[in-house]
């Protein structure tokens, strides 16, 4: 938490999903991973990709037919390049070899925050109408498409907050420091008892 020069302080944005890329540089044959590996689906008549999955770091892998992965489910970019890593072994183990791992990217980085203090969205929605969507009979929350950093803030009455979009950590972080003084003008004031 970082302070903000009264006694209130900023919470800190959690991380809650990293989804990231990567290619073996080979062509692979789907139908021998999903029979060769252990926890793998393959279903070629409802998705084209194979689904594994792997405990530790405990992540979910959409491998294509191309080479590349798609890894969802790391808490951290570390965890994220690991678990891709054990992927790209698992295939190589089960004798497809030629695999080279290259072009490692985070794609999308996803995190929470809580506010602890209610928000009254339809008066940002008025303020803020050029970056905003906000139809509470769609959709509960009040979206935020923020321009610098380049990061989507989904923007709940209760406070609670989810960030994506996102490619790094400190834009994150970046864009939750920029919404915060404009939700506090927007708290919602607590009737007395």
């Amino acid at each position: 938490m970082e302070d903000v020069g009264s006694d209130e302080t900023i919470p800190t944005p959690t991380l809650q999903n990293i989804v990231s890329t990567v290619n073996l540089n080979c062509k692979l044959d789907l139908k021998a991973i999903a029979l060769r590996a252990r926890n793998s689906e393959y279903n070629p008549k409802r998705f084209s990709a194979v689904i594994m999955r792997i405990r530790e770091p405990k992540t979910t892998a959409l491998i294509f037919a191309t080479g590349k992965i798609v890894c969802t489910g790391a808490k951290t970019e570390a965890q994220s390049k690991l678990a891709l890593r054990k992927y790209a072994k698992i295939i190589e183990k089960c004798g497809l070899g030629g695999v080279q791992f290259s072009d490692f990217k985070i794609q999308n980085i996803v995190a929470s925050a809580d506010l602890k203090f209610p928000i009254r969205l339809e008066y940002l929605a008025v303020a803020h109408g050029a970056f905003v969507s906000y139809d509470p009979e769609l959709f509960p929350g009040l979206i935020y498409r923020m321009k610098n950093p380049n990061v989507v803030l989904l923007i709940f009455a209760s406070g609670k907050i989810v960030l994506t979009g996102a490619k790094l950590r400190d834009d994150t972080y970046k864009a939750f420091k920029n919404i915060y003084p404009v939700l506090v003008e927007f708290k919602r004031k607590r009737p007395p008892c």
